[in-house]
């Protein structure tokens, strides 16, 4: 014990590299978000995260928006605790069969203009999940989904870069994929 306190005395703490400061593509990707928003709906976006049974990897990438680097509340763009107050519903993690209802109800409490976007490689078809008897599958077997963004899990960027298509294919009146 004495040894490794020790060590962990004379040797540095062993973290990633801080992010760079002069990361303006983030900065630039939340500008152009804000301005398709303020562009479709008059105002900036709401989200509503919803939870379907997911790992959380997700969830850990989605809330890393909110953190002092990405920071999408300079822009406007704010996570909201209730659905009437949203106008996108980000679903993570397979649906289960206990959140199916929940999902279904929270869903019908979104006023429109909505838009569904599931978040990862679970959201979209119950990923490593599927086949489960717990498992209704991915997030379209329950609400029509607007946009499906890859990955396990999605980075930020990419999460801001399909909210993005989805505004953008929005005011085309297309759905975003």
């Amino acid at each position: 014990m004495r040894k490794l306190l020790f060590g962990s005395v004379i040797r540095p703490p062993l973290t990633e590299p801080a992010p760079d400061i002069s990361d303006v593509a983030a900065e630039e990707l939340a500008a152009a978000l804000d301005k398709a928003a303020r562009r479709r709906l008059g105002r900036s976006l709401s989200i509503r995260a919803v939870d379907a049974g997911s790992c959380n990897g997700c969830e850990l990438e989605m809330h890393a928006l909110s953190n002092a680097f990405y920071d999408i509340e300079r822009f406007g763009i704010r996570f909201v605790a209730s659905p009437r107050h949203a106008d996108v519903l980000m679903v993570t993690g397979p649906v289960t069969r206990n959140m199916s209802e929940a999902l279904l109800r929270t869903y019908n409490a979104t006023p429109a203009p909505k838009w569904v976007v599931a978040l990862g490689g679970c959201a979209r078809d119950g990923g490593c999940f599927a086949g489960s008897y717990a498992v209704v599958g991915g997030v379209s077997k329950v609400v029509p989904v607007d946009l499906h963004i890859p990955g396990c899990p999605p980075s930020p960027t990419d999460i801001l870069k399909g909210l993005l298509a989805l505004l953008e294919q929005s005011d085309k009146g297309a759905r975003a994929s």
